[in-house]
């Protein structure tokens, strides 16, 4: 992972990790001057609120076929939802 792929990431998602952010503040004796604008720019974006701290759900292609929508909608919403009756 790349400072400027880190950046991307959360920009596009809205979401850092806190590894990620551990991985970026144990880093930062190592940036060019490049990583360490977009670093600071990452902790402005956190600031603002634009970007939050927290995780992200695993996309369809590393789960396979099933999406992280379809295990919610079994665990969680049908027990408390209209299958509950039946």
């Amino acid at each position: 992972m790349t400072v400027g792929e880190l950046y991307l990431e959360s920009l596009s998602t809205g979401i850092i990790t806190p590894t990620e952010l551990s991985w970026l503040t144990h880093g930062q004796d190592r940036f060019s001057r490049l990583e360490e604008a977009t670093a600071l720019r990452l902790g402005r974006l956190l600031d603002q609120g634009d970007i939050q701290l927290g995780c992200r759900l695993a996309t369809s292609a590393e789960h396979g076929s099933e999406t992280p929508a379809d295990g919610f909608l079994e665990e969680w919403i049908e027990p408390l939802g209209r299958r509950r009756h039946q």
